[in-house]
């Protein structure tokens, strides 16, 4: 109760001071035309998508100063929520956090919802989940993210969503280069620099960031050091060809639970990423076809309590994924965008014990496989205001077998800058090799999972789109789900789960007077049955205000029904309801350098995302910013 009546009293705050804002003549125009690039290959007019896609722009990232994108996506977009654990940094293996969910859609480990660095796939070859510290927010002048399924288009593992980083590509001919360094609460630091330029054909950007803390209970310290690169050359006004690639390595500990807690568990992690890839752009046709590869070399010791012995072996592995996408959209006729696709995914791994005693090494699986599909989207401008959408997907994989992936939709553009739209589609992931090969449940004979969602979306811009409204209702059901069950006395992955979840999204964001921004975003989430990290409601209200020589904002996030404990026999299972008030601002001390200061959790908040895993109280960072 007391939770409740706080963030009321927040809430109030935020708004009632709008009440005197102008509205008049000094506000600013916000550009209609925005384009995405994630609700299909190619730049687009969202308003003719079937599908939301939320976009989080370079501003809003860069001012929040988090080093990762996740926290701020999580405030940003409705119906997306990433746990964590700690100040900074996620980890991977038993106690990991930085599981994504859209919509109650994530999967343990966190396999359902895809992320794409450039549109490319990211995540573990042989566990099929993202790496949640490889996403740095230095590295992206965007993230676009799609609400609901996008196998059609990005295969296996888009079953709930899609996560696009779109990095640094200077479009005019620039140098800028940013520095950045701030510390505070826990030892925490985080430092950086990138550099973007474009001299006549030439685009390049490139960038470096620090990350460490001692973390807020004892043995859960993290470092990270990580890079990325990205050079690109325009041979004509036709043709570009573009390589990128990024690594990270970092250390983190895992202390257990604040019940039973855990001694001398580290993980030692290098992730890295190469791409190159030639574009195409013609008046009636544009494409790319793109090679890329990923991979890592993870050493995890898992720990042991107080009372147990020590361990005697030592996790490791190396895994891969390599393939080539390759698509091409052409205008048939007036108000027509036909995409053909290709996509072959080759990946795995090997996974080994080394006893510690000495040093010898025991197989645990060494497997790959690959994946190799076909699509084709059909979207057709009927009328001014009316646009229709269908298209399938059709795949082999070397395990599950074939699968098909469709997705059908309708967008009105109706008076007064408002939009209608409605869609039908079929997300789906394929059995990770660990689920097929790895540990006692494996169960080599999986099939893939599937999940069908309907969605009515609308869209309203108002005051020549200084006023942005938007609202979803959504049902989707989800079959195949792969659980693990006891047969004949011992666990086995099976594909007998089920999931119904329905649920209710709103927007808002108004630019109610020079410079100052009023947003807010709420979701509501209907779940058949409990699912661990999704909110059943999820409320974010912020307000920035943006000047020559000073920048401040607040956020105000309410979360209700968090399950961080599922329903057992004679166990009623936990939930979480709590508020969280941070605050971020940045002055101008001389030409483009700044002081900021961030404060989260201001009220010191008590709460747990992850069983068992108290968050930390309130935490501050300042530091400097210098643009050159």
């Amino acid at each position: 109760m007391k939770t409740r009546i706080l963030c009321i009293a927040l809430f109030a705050s935020i708004l009632l001071p709008l009440r005197a804002a102008e509205t008049t003549d000094t506000l600013r125009t916000v550009d209609l035309q925005e384009v995405v690039a994630t609700g299909t290959r190619t730049t687009t007019d969202p308003r003719l998508l079937p599908v939301t896609v939320n976009v989080v722009s370079e501003e809003v990232l860069t001012e929040k100063q988090q080093p990762n994108i996740l926290p701020t996506l999580t405030e940003q977009v409705p119906g997306l929520f990433v746990t964590q654990r700690g100040v900074l940094g996620y980890g991977v293996s038993t106690g990991g956090s930085g599981g994504i969910k859209v919509r109650g859609i994530g999967g343990q480990p966190n396999t359902d919802v895809l992320v794409l660095i450039d549109g490319l796939p990211q995540y573990a070859g042989l566990y099929g989940h993202p790496i949640a510290d490889n996403y740095q927010t230095s590295m992206a002048e965007r993230v676009e993210v799609i609400r609901g399924p996008a196998s059609l288009y990005y295969g296996s593992n888009a079953m709930g969503g899609v996560i696009n980083i779109v990095t640094h590509q200077p479009q005019t001919d620039t140098i800028l280069t940013r520095l950045h360094a701030q510390g505070g609460s826990y030892a925490s630091v985080d430092a950086g620099i990138t550099n973007q330029l474009r001299r006549g054909q030439w685009t390049e950007a490139v960038g470096f960031n620090y990350v460490r803390t001692n973390g807020h209970r004892d043995n859960m310290g993290f470092e990270q050091y990580s890079g990325f690169a990205r050079v690109g050359y325009d041979f004509n006004r036709h043709w570009s060809l573009n390589a990128s690639g990024n690594i990270a390595h970092f250390n983190t500990a895992n202390p257990g639970t604040v019940t039973d807690p855990i001694l001398d568990s580290h993980q030692h992690i290098l992730r890295g990423m190469a791409t190159l890839s030639a574009e195409n752009h013609y008046d009636r046709t544009e494409g790319a076809i793109r090679a890329y590869y990923s991979g890592g070399r993870h050493r995890i010791n898992d720990g042991h309590k107080a009372s147990e012995p020590l361990p005697t072996s030592e996790y490791n592995h190396t895994d891969l994924m390599l393939g080539v996408s390759a698509y091409q959209t052409v205008r048939l006729f007036r108000g027509n965008h036909t995409t053909f696709g290709f996509d072959y995914q080759h990946f795995g791994g090997h996974v080994w014990n080394r006893l510690l005693a000495d040093n010898s090494t025991k197989d645990i699986v060494r497997k790959t496989q690959y994946e190799l599909a076909g699509y084709i989207d059909f979207r057709q401008q009927v009328l001014p205001w009316f646009s229709l959408d269908a298209g399938v997907r059709l795949g082999n994989h070397s395990a599950a077998g074939f699968y098909y992936a469709p997705q059908a939709g309708l967008s009105f553009l109706l008076p007064h800058d408002a939009q209608l739209k409605a869609v039908v589609s079929r997300g789906f992931r394929n059995p990770t090799i660990r689920e097929l090969y790895m540990y006692a449940p494996a169960n080599d004979s999986l099939q893939a999972v599937c999940l069908w969602n309907y969605e009515i979306a609308y869209r309203q811009y108002l005051l020549d789109g200084r006023i942005r409204l938007g609202a979803n209702i959504f049902y989707l059901h989800a079959k195949n789900m792969i659980e693990t069950r006891p047969v004949d006395g011992r666990p086995r992955n099976m594909n007998t789960g089920e999931l119904k979840n329905a649920g209710a999204e709103a927007e808002f964001s108004a630019r109610v007077w020079q410079g100052l921004i009023l947003g807010a975003n709420y979701s509501y989430l209907y779940m058949a049955k409990p699912i661990l990290a999704a909110p059943e409601h999820k409320l974010n209200v912020s307000l920035a205000y943006h000047h020559d020589r000073f920048r401040i904002g607040t956020n105000v996030q309410y979360i209700h029904g968090l399950y961080t404990q599922l329903p057992a026999a004679g166990n009623a299972g936990k939930q979480q309801n709590f508020c969280l008030w941070s605050a971020h601002a940045a002055g101008r001390l001389w030409r483009e350098l700044w002081l900021t200061l961030t404060a989260d959790n201001i009220l010191g908040s008590e709460y747990e995302i992850n069983a068992g895993f108290p968050m930390p109280r309130t935490t501050v960072m300042a530091g400097l910013q210098f643009a050159f």
